[in-house]
């Protein structure tokens, strides 16, 4: 290989990399412009501009105001979600085409879920060696057509646009207590440059270590009961 061509390719490598590093901060920096310019231009109309103050003028000013208002803001609608007006909001809205189909679309990346709702993070028997394992996503815990299998997706390296379903037998499902869809999603974008465990900062451990769907699934029936008996 020419000295040219590496130096070329290292260059290529870099710029990658550098894509690749910036584009979580510059998604989420989109969004809040986005934001930011919408509620600029409302304040603006409908409250600025009759008492004559000018947010170019006090652009400190304003851009505090901004994020104090937006974090309150996002507190209540966090806190709203839970009641049961968000509740009777969400059967009005969820009658238009469409809308459940979108919502479920976007659930899937909302990592603060618990509970029941949780995207479990899995291993499943590999492709590979006879003792190889995957690593998956569970986005539903709700049991496949096929009687006692569950539907594992494993998605692609490193952009998880797209990738596999598989309906596997609960045991042959072992669970990744600590691991979170983010930690799972930094796993994929890094290609396996870095390990789930050193994601984790955690020891690697053997198979029966982790936790069994078939005992998550038996806690969960428990705590069914549980709470009817209550």
């Amino acid at each position: 290989m020419s000295k040219k061509h590496t130096i070329i390719a290292s260059f290529v490598e870099k710029v990658i990399k550098g894509f690749f590093g910036i584009l979580p901060a510059a998604l989420v920096l989109m969004v809040i412009f986005w934001i930011y310019g919408k509620i600029e231009s409302f304040v603006n109309s409908y409250i600025f501009a009759p008492i004559g103050f000018s947010p170019e003028r006090n652009e400190p000013l304003w851009i505090a105001l901004f994020v104090i208002v937006l974090i309150v803001g996002l507190f209540v609608l966090g806190f709203l979600i839970e009641t049961r007006l968000a509740a009777l909001f969400g059967k009005l809205i969820a009658k238009i085409p469409g809308y459940k189909t979108i919502k479920d679309m976007i659930e899937i990346f909302n990592s603060s879920k618990k509970g029941d709702t949780k995207v479990l993070v899995v291993a499943i028997p590999g492709f590979g060696s006879k003792d190889s394992y995957n690593i998956g996503l569970m986005y539903s815990q709700k049991e496949s057509i096929i009687k006692d299998h569950y539907t594992v997706s494993l998605s692609m390296s490193p952009i998880p646009n797209g990738g596999f379903m598989f309906e596997v037998h609960k045991k042959e499902i072992f669970i990744i207590e600590e691991a979170s869809f983010d930690h799972n999603l930094q796993y994929l974008l890094s290609m396996g440059v870095k390990s789930l465990a050193e994601i984790l900062k955690t020891q690697p451990r053997q198979i029966d270590a982790l936790m069994p769907f078939e005992k998550w699934l038996e806690t969960k029936q428990n705590n069914a009961n549980h709470t009817l008996q209550q």
